[in-house]
């Protein structure tokens, strides 16, 4: 965290993982899922950026709550933060509640993801999206190989998933959406997530002068892959 600018996402990761905000109108998410807490970042940006937001936040680490408010500003606003101290792959069996954003950054101390990067886990992550719902997780690997981690997302979301290339420090993140999402936004019977680089990067501009976030180096760093052919960001 930079001092003087506590709600900014200094990290190129952080700032990808925000990438659904392209593809919604300013007023979403209502309700946001963060499965694993950190320093707080991502809870932070969306609290002051997304003020109707309601953000609910599985921590498996108690310490890690203090830490965040004691050094890295968290917010304390219970009427908005929910902080539950429970395992991010049990919280998400046993919840009823849909979320239109998922966020998944949990590690332990050795960088391992355990259950959080499986197929029954991604499986439960799609259960509990809203209509129109994004998943946005946070993958990590040593050797910047996320194969397998991929291929079990689309296994659990029916292919409508896909992967960033990786970031320098060992990040790649990767989105999802339910196989059966149509997004009302768009022109009837256009699924969300088929969006051109274009009206892409008009949303970017906009998202940035109004929250700082700058997403345009993500998009471009997107048209290389396979998921842009002909123009078109395909999720």
């Amino acid at each position: 965290m930079r001092i003087a600018r506590p709600y900014a996402l200094e990290l190129d990761y952080t700032r990808e993982m925000l990438t659904p905000l392209l593809l919604h109108p300013d007023h979403w998410p209502k309700r946001v899922l963060l499965v694993g807490l950190g320093a707080g970042s991502l809870v932070k940006f969306l609290w002051r950026n997304r003020p109707d937001a309601k953000l609910t936040v599985v921590e498996i680490e108690p310490r890690m709550v203090a830490v965040a408010q004691q050094f890295f500003k968290l917010p304390d606003d219970p009427e908005r933060i929910d902080i539950q101290i429970a395992d991010g792959a049990d919280f998400m069996i046993a919840s009823k509640r849909r979320y239109d954003l998922i966020l998944v950054d949990g590690f332990d101390a050795e960088a391992r993801t355990g259950r959080l990067d499986t197929v029954a886990f991604y499986l439960n992550c799609r259960a509990r999206l809203a209509d129109e719902g994004i998943l946005s997780i946070n993958l990590l690997s040593r050797r910047k190989d996320f194969t397998h981690s991929v291929a079990r997302l689309e296994e659990a979301f029916d292919g409508r998933a896909i992967a960033f290339p990786s970031c320098d420090s060992g990040n790649a993140i990767a989105l999802a959406v339910s196989p059966d999402t149509v997004c009302s936004q768009r022109p009837a019977g256009s699924t969300l997530g088929v969006s051109t680089f274009e009206d892409l990067a008009l949303s970017a501009q906009s998202l940035r002068k109004a929250t700082g976030l700058n997403l345009l180096p993500t998009l471009a760093r997107l048209t290389g892959t396979r998921h842009a052919a002909g123009g078109v960001l395909r999720l």
